[in-house]
């Protein structure tokens, strides 16, 4: 443990000017005594560290001194790859690693790159969580991650939606985040499904290695499975008279995609507007996302839900006559 920190100190001075005793305890997570005991023990084996005194001091490496100690391990060089989605990092427990890699990163890098990494950091930002969303992530994500990285076969019980449980044996091929949601692609005997990783109520990764298939492509893998669940949840259909306003709002309010395709099939009307035959998850909430178009749309069919809007049609004249 020490020794990783003192690594991680020296790797600290050679990517910054100096820094002060707590600066760096606050980046080493120990107290500034520490720091000090860190710095002499780091002078005592050879490393320039000079202290400066006073109000402005700190601690600054001297001599142009550079460590070589910059290698990347395995886990660190992944988790670089994600140090662009810092929630996903913290929620499968990869957070220390990318932090490593980024000073390693740093330190190799000339001076007058030295902030690059800051630079960036304050310019472009991911934010993953949908709104309103519980940013807790799934108890076991950090296990169902060790088991992807490795390539290791794992046995999880799954909470299906009826509440019923199962127990899968699983190849574990990807973890995706969408909307603050952790979804874990997998293959179960000759089949690859995917899973709601805050279903899983146990997970045992085993020590057994499953050979991954070359031609699994994960990005492809969940756009299809999206575009799939996408229609699979649109089944019911819905006759609509569009003004041009309501055209242009109608991918706002619901499905983007099913809203497209009906526009493009759609019969020209009057006045540059549109009828549209409409997919949609239910009527109940064809309700609620047409309603939101107000006046620009009138629904057709089926007739009970025209009824509503009729009524509801009434119910606003009164409120506003």
């Amino acid at each position: 443990m020490r020794a990783a920190r003192l690594i991680k100190l020296v790797l600290l001075l050679q990517s910054r000017p100096s820094m002060t005793g707590g600066e760096l305890a606050r980046e080493l997570e120990v107290s500034e005594r520490t720091v000090a005991r860190d710095v002499l023990a780091l002078s005592e084996a050879g490393v320039p560290v000079y202290a400066d005194r006073g109000r402005a001091g700190g601690y600054r490496l001297i001599g142009g001194y550079r460590t070589r100690l910059t290698g990347l391990g395995r886990a660190e060089a992944e988790a670089l790859f994600l140090s662009g989605v810092p929630a996903a990092l913290h929620d499968m427990g990869l957070a220390d690693a990318a932090s490593a890699a980024r000073l390693k990163v740093s330190a190799a890098l000339i001076p007058s790159l030295g902030d690059a990494s800051a630079s960036a950091a304050q310019r472009f930002h991911l934010d993953a969580p949908a709104w309103w969303r519980s940013g807790e992530p799934p108890e076991l994500l950090p296990a169902v991650a060790d088991a992807v990285w490795d390539d290791r076969r794992m046995t999880a019980r799954y909470a299906r939606r009826g509440g019923d449980e199962v127990e899968r044996d699983l190849e574990p091929y990807g973890l995706v985040l969408k909307a603050g949601v952790w979804y874990l692609a997998a293959r179960a005997g000759e089949q690859f499904r995917v899973y709601r990783v805050d279903r899983f109520t146990a997970v045992t990764v085993g020590e057994e290695r499953f050979p991954r298939s070359g031609s699994f492509d994960l990005p492809a893998f969940w756009e299809e499975r999206a575009a799939e669940f996408a229609r699979s949840i649109l089944r019911e259909r819905v006759e609509v008279r569009l003004t041009p306003a309501g055209a242009r709002l109608l991918p706002h309010v619901t499905d983007r995609r099913a809203a497209e395709e009906s526009l493009a099939a759609g019969a020209p009307g009057d006045g540059g507007g549109v009828t549209v035959t409409l997919a949609v998850e239910s009527l109940e909430v064809a309700y609620t996302q047409l309603l939101a178009l107000g006046p620009e749309a009138e629904v057709l069919g089926p007739p009970g839900l025209r009824v509503q809007f009729a009524e509801a049609a009434r119910r606003a004249a009164r409120l506003y006559g």
